[in-house]
């Protein structure tokens, strides 16, 4: 309902409820002097770094800085919108939540009205899962099972069978005092003018529910069991279903994973559940439409990162492609998209099936980023070693960057068509001014064909990066190498450092992880490796100081703090300032070796970038 919430309601709330009662249905928390403690829910620890404190109403996280209130937490936790979190709350004490200048009849109608379709669509819904276990639902059973899911997904996901008769739901919803007329309104009957009739929308199909955020069912998409056309139908618009808004399957990739940071998406029902059945929890599928940028603005409300995945064919690149000019303007500095590509005949139901989920999640981890996508799509069909294309590539980039929202990921792919192109990256300042008014048609024309559908674009070596970077391969350690080395051996000479790591240079392989190890270990007051390793562990820098650690140290223990300040005097010695050029190239080449870039960093490689073009 439209309308401000008071703030002396929220005030009242915040006084009633209490914060270690509402942390406490998420984590598990031990009483701990007059506080509770547990493991923080927003980071992985081994060791409970995360406080809950009843006197002061307040959760903080010593690991990772997290804090705040009842509401901050549901907020953070439930990836909840401030009114959703206050509902929420609300609702535990028994409260309806007051709107300032909620008190339009018209305004109250609607909720009611929003209400009463919200209860017709969950009764339908029981009667879809209640129906699916009958004998006449041998057939849809067959499918299912024949499909490889288990009961468990089905029930996740509510599956259920619409019938094979005309009136089968819309008996079961008279008998329980529904008005035909309303179950016409949403979705579920169809009304014949020229007879009056009413009949079932959905007969003897497999029935998905649609929910939305909260969980509850909105709207229906259905499987056809037989040879009816179409084979896909969906729900139409209703007072609660809107195609363009909602996303299948977000609802329950958030109840499988609360802190959600990546969403796949991809084309259908069967796809997202599928892949639900191999442990792949994060996808979501459009209903019919092609992804908007209402879908994207509320995915990148939940998440940072968002992988649209394709058919390998022409079809795929177009929709790729489309897919880009939405997803362009969102582009907000720490936003990722990222575009996969399956081979051609392959889509993910049929892929996971025949590859397994892990090969599955090696190609979602490597899927193309925006940027190379971008580049790749211009590049299509031109030879960049004539003047003419690399004009016409440039043009179509630079209408497409028009479109990015001002950041330094926009810098940043500007200095790389600057690499690119050959053309200082100060003369296409001018060139995207201009560039806005002709953006549609330059990336939808007739020149922006799609790539070649016979695999993954090739893509070029990222700057000041080599096949075997120094510290990373067998043999001998680099300084930096052994500088970790030690910090992960013994946690505790952490204690020896300066109190600035900016002797530890950071452009060199390992520097930047070193410099997150002792972060974390004065954050975090580690003293065991076990620990430490534990932080990092399933990712590529776990890795790396696993392999550290099972490495042996061969310098004996009461040398070793000697040994770290020799090795922080030798880099203070040999640091020099570097050049605004080689500083931005370092970071550069970081970035496009998929680390992510710092806030402090990103200001100041925009300010390096600024500087270096003026």
């Amino acid at each position: 309902m439209a309308g401000q919430i008071p703030q002396r309601f929220i005030d009242d709330l915040l006084a009633r409820v209490d914060v270690v009662e509402v942390v406490g249905e998420r984590v598990k928390l031990k009483k701990a002097g007059r506080n509770y403690s547990g493991l923080c829910p927003f980071h992985q620890e081994k060791t409970p770094s995360f406080t809950v404190s009843a006197d002061k109403q307040f959760y903080h996280c010593f690991g990772c800085g997290a804090h705040g209130n009842a509401l901050r937490f549901l907020m953070e936790y439930d990836k909840l919108r401030f009114p959703e979190a206050v509902e929420q709350l609300a609702g535990r004490l028994g409260l309806e939540v007051p709107r300032e200048g909620a008190d339009d009849p018209r305004a109250q109608a609607r909720e009611r009205k929003r209400k009463e379709g919200v209860n017709l669509l969950e009764l339908s819904a029981s009667f879809f899962r209640e129906r699916l276990k009958m004998p006449e639902a041998q057939g849809a059973r067959a499918y299912l099972e024949g499909r490889g899911l288990a009961p468990e997904v089905i029930e996740t996901f509510g599956i259920g069978y619409a019938p094979d008769g005309w009136e089968g739901l819309k008996r079961h919803l008279s008998e329980r005092g529904i008005a035909e007329a309303v179950q016409v309104e949403y979705g579920l009957l169809v009304h014949r003018e020229e007879s009056g009739r009413t009949y079932d929308r959905f007969r003897d199909r497999v029935m998905f529910p649609i929910r939305d955020i909260k969980g509850r069912t909105i709207g229906f998409g259905g499987r056809v069991l037989g040879d009816a056309k179409p084979k896909y139908l969906n729900s139409p618009e209703t007072p609660v279903f809107h195609k363009g808004r909602e996303l299948y399957g977000l609802y329950e990739a958030r109840q499988a994973d609360h802190r959600l940071e990546r969403v796949v998406i991809v084309e259908g029902y069967m796809d997202v559940v599928a892949l639900a059945q191999f442990g792949i929890r994060n996808a979501v599928a459009t209903l019919g439409t092609s992804t908007s940028e209402e879908h994207l603005s509320r995915l990148f409300r939940l998440v940072g990162e968002v992988v649209f995945c394709f058919d390998g064919d022409r079809a795929g690149r177009q929709a790729a492609a489309r897919a880009l000019e939405t997803v362009l303007p969102l582009m907000i500095d720490g936003r990722q998209a990222r575009f996969l590509f399956l081979p051609e005949g392959e889509d993910p139901d049929t892929l996971v099936r025949r590859e397994g989920p892990e090969a599955f999640q090696d190609r979602i981890t490597c899927a193309s980023p925006l940027s190379e996508f971008l580049f790749d799509q211009a590049a299509a069909g031109r030879d960049l070693a004539r003047i003419e294309d690399r004009e016409r590539y440039a043009s179509q980039v630079l209408a497409a960057l028009a479109k990015l929202p001002e950041g330094v990921l926009k810098s940043l792919m500007l200095t790389e068509l600057s690499r690119r192109t050959g053309v200082e990256p100060s003369s296409f300042a001018a060139l995207l001014a201009r560039a806005e008014p002709a953006a549609q048609e330059a990336t939808t024309g007739p020149g922006a064909s799609a790539p070649d559908a016979g695999g993954m674009p090739e893509t070029a070596p990222p700057l000041g990066e080599s096949a075997a970077p120094p510290g990373r391969t067998g043999g001998s350690l680099s300084l930096v190498a052994r500088a970790l080395q030690l910090l992960v051996h013994e946690p505790e000479l952490v204690a020896r450092l300066p109190e600035e790591d900016d002797w530890c240079p950071e452009e060199e392989p390992d520097g930047r992880l070193c410099r997150e190890v002792i972060r974390l270990l004065r954050a975090g007051r580690y003293r065991s490796p076990q620990v430490l390793l534990a932080h990092f562990h399933g990712s590529p820098e776990g890795e790396r100081l696993a392999a550290l650690a099972r490495r042996e140290l061969l310098i004996p223990r009461a040398a070793r703090g000697a040994e770290l300040d020799g090795l922080v005097g030798h880099f203070r010695r040999h640091r020099r300032r570097r050049s605004p050029q080689e500083e931005i190239e370092a970071l550069l080449a970081r970035e496009k070796a998929g680390e992510r870039l710092s806030r402090e960093e990103k200001q100041r490689l925009m300010a390096l970038i600024t500087e270096l073009h003026r």
